[in-house]
């Protein structure tokens, strides 16, 4: 039976994910609110935020953008895209 959470983003209860995302507290926050649909639409928009913003995630820098961004998305005013980006339609 898959684990339900109140998911913060859709604001309704969804299917959780399956585990943390990754360590620490950030990643239990997530575990325990954000459902696996919001955090897959999250990877999809982190794919533009990397490739916009030319991040490296190997970086401590690259972290950081990354890591305020997925705070925004899910609990602040919204990561949105650099002004400047063209989607491919």
């Amino acid at each position: 039976m898959p684990r339900i959470v109140n998911c913060i983003k859709l604001g309704r209860e969804a299917e959780g994910l399956e585990k943390p995302p990754f360590k620490g507290p950030m990643g239990q926050k997530l575990f325990e609110n954000v459902s696996k649909q919001a955090w897959s639409a999250w990877l999809e928009h982190s794919k533009m935020l990397i490739n916009e913003y030319r991040l490296d995630l190997t970086s401590e820098n690259g972290q950081k953008v990354w890591m305020t961004e997925l705070e925004k998305y899910f609990w602040g005013e919204g990561s949105e895209l650099p002004p400047e980006f063209k989607s491919g339609s």
